[in-house]
């Protein structure tokens, strides 16, 4: 019987310990994408109690607790931060197979150096070792990154943010991490919304574009972009519903956007068309700048909606969807392809079923340009399928229908200062596969080969493909 997540946890092959330890475990972490706030990394946070860097605000936790049948007092209500723990390590204690387990206790060994298992018995121990940590100097944010070896953070930004908590850090030669901004605009795109006049107005203020048509709407997003690529931004990304691609001729999209401008919500198809018009202007530009463009597809949102009404989005009522048609997808990278103005693009889907389209759609979009990290990427298993079935059978894909060793590897989209280690798991899981293949005869025992393919997809090559340098 193998021990709980010892040293060599995951790596069940000779070959996957030593691609693992002499190969992965020390590169330093790319996270290029996440939901961490810059704001707290400049002030420095520091926590009270592990509930809050715990608990607070991660919906993993708060789905495994409901399912578990906690009450919502204990999860998002007014129970004490000490009765919301053990409510917690009551649920993880029994919580067998699913990987907040795994990365739980990841977290509680890198940070906390407990070895043991949390549950209902240990919870006392684990909340009294974790808080005097906690109120220990170096386990403030910032010493939270610094003990994680994270060379650079691409947090998620909108057009209108101010980025002043960027510029601070940027300047900030204390704190060797580059904390780099992402823009995110898919407020400024989803007219459908009712609250889309008002993020007009205040893109309007950011901008200084008075936005009385699509053209001056691409002229404010175009002021914006100049501003983030000040401040060093290379990449964007975006929550679609899907990747759409309903072409339509300018005035087409000009009427749309009156119309909504006017107060008359769009229809489905006008919806679309006006989607699909705005994601090519985008695109084109990302390609004039060298940005990444990262398209996040596949989710169903806030499904339950007096959950919603009541605790807003991203609080655990979300679902993977079926609804990403390749075809549209196909159709919009091609018609950025055909005038030549597809950007370095990595596309995720939260369906596990759709690894083989992505992978095949990737293949006809690749060239030079990025060499020698794949231009077109199949982004890395995320949500609901970073774990290791869902890491397993993303990397397998990959490999079988592209390139697994120009691939730019893991990301945390993690709202949680804790939640490095799963760019550990990832390495662990990489390691695996790559030493079953040579255990089984499927490639040779090529450790140098092997070692630099493990440092290219565990950081190298983000660092080419997002061009970062060292702060």
């Amino acid at each position: 019987m193998k021990p709980f997540m010892d040293k060599d946890f995951l790596l069940n092959t000779e070959t996957a310990r030593t691609l693992f330890h002499e190969a992965a475990e020390d590169c330093p972490i790319i996270d290029y994408h996440c939901h961490i706030s810059p704001r707290e990394i400049w002030e420095d946070l520091r926590y009270d109690n592990i509930t809050q860097v715990w608990l607070g605000g991660d919906h993993y936790k708060w789905r495994l607790m409901r399912c578990a049948g906690v009450p919502e007092e204990y999860i998002t209500g007014g129970a004490s931060a000490h009765d919301k723990f053990l409510k917690w390590a009551e649920v993880l204690g029994r919580a067998v197979g699913n990987p907040v387990y795994h990365w739980s206790h990841l977290e509680l060994r890198r940070f906390f150096g407990y070895e043991g298992v949390l549950n209902a018995k240990t919870a006392e121990e684990v909340w009294t070792l974790c808080n005097e940590k906690l109120h220990q100097p170096e386990f403030s944010v910032r010493g939270l990154i610094n003990r994680s070896n994270v060379e650079t953070i691409c947090t998620t930004d909108d057009p209108v943010d101010s980025l002043e908590w960027h510029e601070k850090l940027a300047a900030d030669k204390s704190f060797k991490t580059a904390v780099l901004p992402a823009w995110r605009p898919d407020k400024a795109m989803n007219l459908e919304k009712a609250a889309w006049p008002e993020y007009i107005a205040r893109l309007e203020a950011a901008s200084g574009v008075k936005i009385t048509s699509f053209r001056a709407l691409q002229e404010a997003l175009i002021r914006r972009m100049d501003y983030f690529e000040k401040h060093h931004c290379s990449l964007s990304d975006h929550g679609l519903d899907y990747v759409m691609y309903a072409p339509a001729s300018p005035e087409e999209i000009e009427a749309i956007f009156a119309a909504r401008l006017a107060g008359k919500l769009p229809d489905a198809g006008s919806a679309a068309k006006f989607k699909t018009a705005f994601m090519l202007f985008i695109a084109r530009q990302y390609r004039a700048r060298g940005w990444v463009m990262q398209l996040h597809y596949g989710c169903r949102r806030d499904n339950n909606l007096p959950m919603f009404d009541r605790l807003g989005p991203d609080t655990g009522f979300d679902c993977v969807d079926n609804s990403a048609p390749s075809v549209q997808t196909a159709q919009f990278l091609g018609e950025l392809e055909r005038t030549g103005e597809l950007p370095k693009t990595i596309l995720y889907s939260l369906n596990g079923n759709d690894n083989a389209a992505i992978d095949t759609l990737c293949g006809c979009f690749q060239n030079d340009e990025a060499a020698p990290v794949s231009k077109i990427q199949h982004g890395s298993a995320w949500w609901f399928e970073d774990h290791l079935d869902g890491m397993t059978n993303q990397m397998k894909t990959l490999a079988s229908l592209g390139y697994l060793a120009g691939f730019v590897g893991m990301l945390t989209d993690s709202r949680s200062f804790l939640s490095y280690p799963r760019h550990e798991l990832f390495r662990r899981i990489l390691c695996r596969i790559l030493g079953e293949w040579v255990e089984e005869g499927l490639y040779p025992n090529d450790t140098d080969t092997l070692k630099d393919i493990v440092r290219a997809v565990s950081y190298g090559n983000a660092k080419k493909y997002f061009n970062f340098a060292e702060k």
